[in-house]
């Protein structure tokens, strides 16, 4: 059988290596103790693989090893990396981590079960000889005390999946990554509950641990629509913060639809009133992975999603 680690046929090497090009010429390179790349990726359905280096049109599912190259080689980019989309399978999951390699490590969470939930896990991945875990993990649970505020009988439905924060380390700054994946739901107007549940959890565990100089970012896909709308709005609603880098019409989220918001990197920034990010923000942007990506076997869009994602890789960097 076909193994991630053996030697990839030449039109696959050379489809990488147009790729690692690209990725050098737009991503920020790791600098020691100098910067920290976090980033987050909504990879569509990523759970099981087809042990090919290209699958045929009759394979499920498409996901093969070709793309299973180049989605590691696009995370390799980064410290730390939350993921959305992990499936109770993780077989594309394990065999990216094996092209990571030993430096690489994750952690991720059980599988959210029921109908909405849709078998869905989230990880982060994380480069280890730039980031530490340092000891937190755990899902948000509403307090049974804000049912009033949160309305729309968010205490009873909980998240539909439960936001994962995990602590890290580096250069000897602590802080909290918290992930999530909201609930799509039948129209925009489903989401608010949720959006507006997490955006006052991240409020009062923001001002908590900024008390300790550790910083909190909310990272992953918040199913926003469009910037400015009401989810949007409802997002930012209890003071985070997206930097004008990441509002930029040409930051895109989704590979078919350039106004579409989904995915987000926030933060708390108030110099005046309420934690502040401690950390400098220094830049920010999306992967467009479409023209390079398995570029030799003239996918379509659909084609390329269900192999790489249907959503853009979002990135930020700071100085540490």
């Amino acid at each position: 059988m076909i193994s991630i680690l053996d030697k990839p046929p030449v039109e696959v090497q050379n489809n990488l290596d147009l790729l690692k090009a690209d990725l050098n010429s737009k991503i920020p390179f790791k600098k020691l103790d100098r910067n920290l790349l976090i980033a987050t990726w909504n990879i569509r359905a990523f759970g099981y693989l087809t042990r090919k280096w290209d699958s045929d049109d009759d394979d499920s599912p498409k996901r093969d090893l070709h793309s299973i190259l180049c989605i590691a080689e696009i995370i390799s980019r980064f410290d730390v990396i939350a993921i959305q989309e992990v499936k109770d399978n993780i077989r594309a999951l394990r065999d990216t981590l094996k092209v990571l390699g030993k430096n690489w490590s994750f952690i991720l969470t059980d599988v959210n079960k029921g109908k909405v939930g849709n078998g869905e896990r989230m990880a982060y991945l994380f480069d280890k000889r730039r980031v530490q875990l340092s000891g937190l993990a755990g899902e948000l649970v509403v307090p049974e005390e804000w049912e009033d505020n949160i309305k729309d009988n968010a205490l009873s439905k909980q998240f539909v999946r439960s936001p994962y924060a995990v602590s890290f380390q580096s250069n000897q700054h602590t802080f909290i990554l918290v992930t999530l994946h909201i609930l799509y739901g039948k129209n925009p107007k489903s989401r608010i509950t949720e959006l507006r549940g997490i955006a006052k959890w991240l409020s009062s565990w923001a001002e908590s641990v900024n008390a300790y100089h550790q910083d909190l970012i909310a990272l992953g896909d918040f199913n926003i629509d469009e910037r400015g709308d009401l989810l949007d709005q409802t997002f930012l609603s209890e003071g985070l913060y997206i930097p004008p880098q990441l509002q930029n019409e040409d930051v895109t989220r989704s590979i078919f639809n350039t106004t579409k918001f989904y995915d987000q990197i926030a933060w708390f920034n108030s110099p005046t009133n309420g934690p502040e990010l401690s950390m400098e923000f220094l830049n920010g942007g999306n992967y467009d992975f479409v023209p390079l990506t398995l570029s030799n076997r003239g996918l379509t869009k659909n084609s390329l999603s269900w192999l790489i994602s249907d959503h853009y890789p979002l990135l930020a960097e700071f100085k540490v």
